[in-house]
């Protein structure tokens, strides 16, 4: 079965990605353990709901993680 490469933006730059959900975007592009906070389109998306927000081309995603510090 042939995977359809998709282009989106992450932070700012465009990626082609597999992936279709947002919780299997983050795994592809490296973020499988690490704590993030998640934005679609410039709207805040909890952990609880990235298995089923599904992206489409052209999409825009922004993968903060915490800082230390202050």
């Amino acid at each position: 079965m042939r995977r359809l490469i998709m282009r989106i933006m992450h932070n700012g730059e465009a990626v082609e990605v597999t992936s279709e959900t947002l919780e299997t975007i983050l795994n592809e592009l490296g973020y499988a353990e690490t704590v993030v906070a998640t934005a679609l389109n410039g709207e805040f998306i909890p952990v609880s709901m990235r298995e089923n927000t599904s992206l489409n081309p052209g999409d825009s995603i922004e993968v903060l993680a915490p800082m230390q510090g202050g």
